[in-house]
């Protein structure tokens, strides 16, 4: 079994150099992917909303200049803040510009400041899960006709929980799929991948399942995600200033599992 360690470089920094230098070095550090979040202001419960902050997309196009290895990509887009076919245009863009590492993660969205300071209709939880059922074949469809077209496979990842809906979608759409919750709720949430890849007619082996880990604890439980179906675990830098310990961690223990 292939594990892949990936390293979600928070846009929230202090500056760019210095989100620039976090994910230069975790590249160099041994990362095979790296991330960041397309918020317009700090999500994370009672955090400064007016603290720095950058914008998604085209923070990833300077990363895809600025590193040569690791496959990139956000953790993920928020289908509402962008036309689905644009979406798709910029992201085979991106892919140009990092010589085919592009990821293409998006979801449905869910932070309601985000909507209401950029005056994007906020809607339902349903409402904007059936816009992303509608965008993502409008994506598809796109990137089959623009010109040129990616240069590397430009694969497409679904983030959520969502039992009924989110993880149908990334049955029917998703090379990966990106979740979340303790190792047994994650292996929960693999089953009803899984599922619904059954329903689809999918092979749930075309579906890279990713986890992202967030809290200290999670890196004692590596093994469980690994057991619970996960094969790619994405860690959450702390910070401003970036702390690299966990993504140093996560490496070494991928390590010795392949030289085990």
């Amino acid at each position: 079994m292939t594990i892949t360690i990936g390293a979600g470089i928070p846009n929230y920094g202090p500056d760019y150099a210095s989100m620039r230098d976090a994910w230069v070095e975790a590249e160099r550090l041994g990362a095979d992917t790296l991330w960041t979040f397309d918020h317009f202001f700090r999500s994370d419960e009672g955090a400064d909303r007016t603290a720095p902050n950058l914008e998604c997309l085209t923070l990833l196009a300077a990363m895809a200049a600025t590193t040569t290895r690791a496959r990139i990509g956000p953790l993920v887009a928020c289908n509402s803040y962008r036309n689905p076919d644009l979406h798709a245009d910029m992201a085979r863009t991106i892919d140009h510009i990092s010589g085919g590492r592009y990821i293409l993660g998006i979801g449905a969205g869910w932070f309601e400041p985000d909507y209401i300071a950029y005056g994007y209709p906020f809607g339902t939880a349903p409402s904007r899960l059936r816009d992303l059922a509608e965008a993502l074949p409008r994506i598809r469809r796109r990137l089959a006709a623009l010109n040129p077209a990616p240069l590397g496979p430009l694969p497409i990842l679904v983030a959520g929980a969502g039992r009924k809906i989110t993880l149908r979608l990334a049955a029917e759409h998703a090379d990966l799929w990106n979740g979340y919750g303790t190792p047994a709720e994650y292996a929960e949430l693999v089953g009803v991948l899984h599922d619904h890849c059954a329903t689809v007619g999918r092979d749930p082996a075309a579906v890279e399942c990713t986890v992202m880990l967030e809290h200290a604890r999670q890196l004692e439980q590596l093994d469980e995600y690994v057991d619970a179906g996960a094969t790619h675990l994405i860690w959450t830098v702390p910070g401003p200033p970036y702390d690299l310990a966990g993504i140093r961690d996560l490496i070494a223990w991928r390590d010795h599992r392949r030289s085990a």
